[in-house]
């Protein structure tokens, strides 16, 4: 309706200004009389017209382009602007900004579904929701939401920068669904919620294209540009699930995996030139340990099905059960949350600038030679011109592959779904992980806990002593039982993992794994963590929001000595950007009778208020990122920031915010460096002298982009 009235205001407009198709008079009439006033010719016009004004634009007739086209790639500003565009003019598509990115650009999701499910979105989501925690759910009312319910498929555009087709995949895509009428769009559209995100970095996106197009004409044409396409994590931006360290990946977690649960996640990649022309799932051994087998046979299974039916319609060159493995969580969100992640990766051109790839020069990958026909690679691309329509036709004929099949077997779907989450609800092996109070570092502790609950995980604290196995646990240790919807997170993130030797045959070497082989936080954060096997009582509360310890700053001296840890090193940062001088001890250093480890930094007793003011400050979030404390000399024990020995009076030095009345000392050494190796020009007292030479080292860097996603 909404729509309709927009046309007939148009069109009403439009007839105003044309005197010869009205009668007499009816200038001065209200829009609705004039409307019953207008001859019958003219109103068969304004029904068309209504018609046409209401039929969703076309990426083209927006860019003035096909997305995919020869040396045209449409910017971040330009797809923003077209994706309201069409939501203006589609009621099956709802777009939304769930909030800003890194660089301030709008984040974007957009859920595409029929105009009948659009009317009652929120009952889907909620149903969604129930089968997603399954904990007191009857199994007939299972099968009642099975039924009735809607596949969620998420779709990740634009995830590594320059891999540039997809953003401009997802606008034909999304039009697609938008104006589309044939028989499989209509079941896509009634059996699937679309939550589609056009450009997972869009700052990446809008820099990329600026870099493209200034280097159009020159030798640079098509190559990576030389700077981080996402500020802070460059390509690796896809490996942040198990951190969450960057601001687009927790809006993905709030446009898409908290409100939705998907079932289906599709990321969207671009690999090698000399590669497979598309690549699907099955992974190559090994899986994560921890995802449910029915997840494995359903992206096995989807997988198979996208290579067959692009295959069947004489897509050439896809690949399956090769190359890429599912290991990491930090590229697999979905797997330990009750669904699947469908990669596919597309060879590429030089962005939007066309290449030719001899047959003879594409390279053997792991599983499979694209020269040679075999099972997982059936029909071979012959070599020849590539370019982005290519690639567009390619990610787009899978992401509708993908869409179909979700739509067809739905219930397949969501009862998978709820099954896989049920299970994890009785997971008892080991029944639960404690997080003891007392931690050295109880910053990165608070951050351990914090990633937890970002994934979904449920956890407790003690509220009293307990005990295990003949051993207490302190009241304010944390608890993270098993049972629960997202134990798999939990327990890949918690417990150490063990690589498997894989070798294609007895006697061969290992196989080289694809990415990291480890994920493991309590090693990279150190936290003490601890499994417990046998269930055990405790008085537990559920945790809404992690504590953090605020920090202090005391003591005299003329120097003030700073530690390792998760505040310390946050500290160390802004000491730096402010450009005070910072020191550290290149040997063990002795003081009034304590010694201290090699690697205490050192900063002059001018920096104290600065110290002071971050000591101060409360975390924005339990993210565990600030916060810093210190003792005074004397060696009198604070119960709010711990107990630590104590230097002279000569320095001041400092500790970590600790949880409990008792803590280990703080880390405290002497470092000086010759002047000629500090940025600061500033004349400093030096504690000692110079150990040695100044040492500097480079880094370079290359503009070949590596086959790694």
């Amino acid at each position: 309706m909404t729509n309709a009235l927009k046309s007939f205001s148009m069109v009403y407009r439009l007839y105003r200004s044309r005197p010869c198709l009205g009668a007499p008079g009816m200038f001065s009439l209200s829009p609705m009389k004039a409307l019953r006033r207008m001859p019958w010719t003219l109103s068969v016009f304004l029904a068309v017209a209504a018609t046409v004004a209401a039929a969703p634009p076309s990426p083209e007739s927006v860019l003035g382009f096909r997305p995919g086209a020869d040396r045209q790639l449409a910017d971040w500003t330009q797809i923003v602007d077209y994706f309201h565009r069409l939501d203006a003019a589609s009621d099956r598509v709802q777009v939304e900004e769930v909030g800003r990115t890194t660089e301030d650009r709008p984040f974007l999701v957009a859920v595409i579904t029929s105009e009948r499910n659009m009317a009652r979105l929120e009952e889907i989501r909620r149903a969604n929701l129930r089968l997603a925690d399954p904990r007191g759910l009857s199994p007939e009312e299972a099968e009642r939401l099975i039924a009735a319910g809607k596949v969620i498929v998420g779709v990740n555009h634009g995830i590594h920068s320059d891999e540039v087709a997809a953003t401009q995949t997802a606008m034909e895509t999304a039009y697609a669904l938008a104006s589309g009428d044939t028989p499989e769009i209509r079941e896509i559209l009634d059996r699937t919620v679309v939550v589609m995100i056009p450009s997972h970095n869009p700052d990446g996106t809008q820099r990329v294209t600026e870099w493209y197009r200034q280097t159009l004409g020159t030798p640079w044409e098509g190559h990576d540009p030389p700077f981080l396409y996402q500020k802070y994590t460059g390509h690796d931006n896809n490996r942040d699930w198990y951190m969450f360290t960057q601001r687009e990946s927790r809006l993905t977690l709030k446009g898409l995996y908290d409100p939705w649960r998907p079932q289906i996640v599709h990321d969207l990649h671009q690999m090698c030139a000399r590669a497979a022309r598309l690549f699907a799932p099955p992974y190559v051994d090994p899986w994560e340990p921890n995802v449910d087998p029915a997840l494995i046979a359903a992206v096995n299974g989807l997988g198979t099905h996208v290579a067959a039916r692009l295959t069947s319609e004489g897509h050439k060159g896809v690949a399956v059960d090769a190359i890429y493995d599912a290991w990491s969580p930090s590229r697999a969100y979905p797997h330990t949350h009750g669904g699947v992640r469908l990669l596919t990766e597309s060879a590429e051109a030089r962005m939007a600038t066309p290449i030719e790839v001899p047959f003879e020069n594409l390279e053997p990958g792991i599983g499979y030679d694209p020269r040679v026909r075999s099972w997982n690679f059936p029909d071979p691309w012959p070599g020849g011109a590539w370019s982005l329509r290519d690639i567009v036709d390619d990610q787009g004929a899978a992401t509708r592959a993908i869409l179909g099949h979700a739509a067809r077997n739905h219930e397949y779907w969501l009862r998978t779904f709820y099954e896989v989450n049920r299970r994890a609800t009785l997971r008892s092996d080991p029944f639960a992980f404690i997080v003891p109070a007392e931690q050295k570092d109880p910053l990165a502790t608070a951050k351990l806990l914090e990633v937890l609950r970002l994934g979904g995980v449920e956890v407790h604290r003690a509220r009293t002593p307990f005990a295990i196995e003949g051993q207490t646990v302190a009241a304010g240790s944390w608890v993270v039982l098993m049972a629960q919807p997202y134990s798999a997170f939990a327990k890949s993130l918690l417990e150490r993992q063990r690589y498997p030797d894989i070798r294609p045959f007895p006697g061969a070497p290992v196989q080289r794994p694809y990415d990291v082989t480890a994920h493991t936080l309590p090693l990279l954060l150190g936290v003490d963590v601890t499994a417990v096997p046998a269930p055990f009582t405790a008085d537990l509360e559920p945790v809404t929001q992690v504590p953090v310890v605020p920090g202090a700053v005391s003591g005299r001296g003329p120097w003030l000595a700073i530690g390792h840890r998760t505040g310390d090193l946050v500290a160390l940062g802004r000491l730096l950007r402010a450009r005070v001088p910072v020191r550290w001890a290149t040997a063990e250093f002795a003081d009034a009778g304590r010694r201290f480890p090699a690697g205490t930094l050192l900063v002059p007793a001018s920096a104290r208020a600065r110290l002071l003011e971050m000591a101060r400050e409360r975390p924005p979030s339990s993210s565990g990122r600030r916060g810093w404390a210190s003792t005074s000399p004397g060696c009198r024990p604070s119960t709010r920031v711990g107990r630590a020995s104590c230097s002279t009076s000569r320095w001041a030095w400092t500790i970590r915010p600790s949880t409990t009345a008792t803590s280990r000392p703080a880390d405290c050494v002497i470092v000086t460096t010759p002047s000629s190796c500090r940025r600061s020009r500033q004349a400093q007292p030096s504690p000692a002298t110079c150990p040695g030479r100044c040492r500097t080292s480079t880094r370079a860097a290359s503009a070949r982009k590596a086959c790694r996603n």
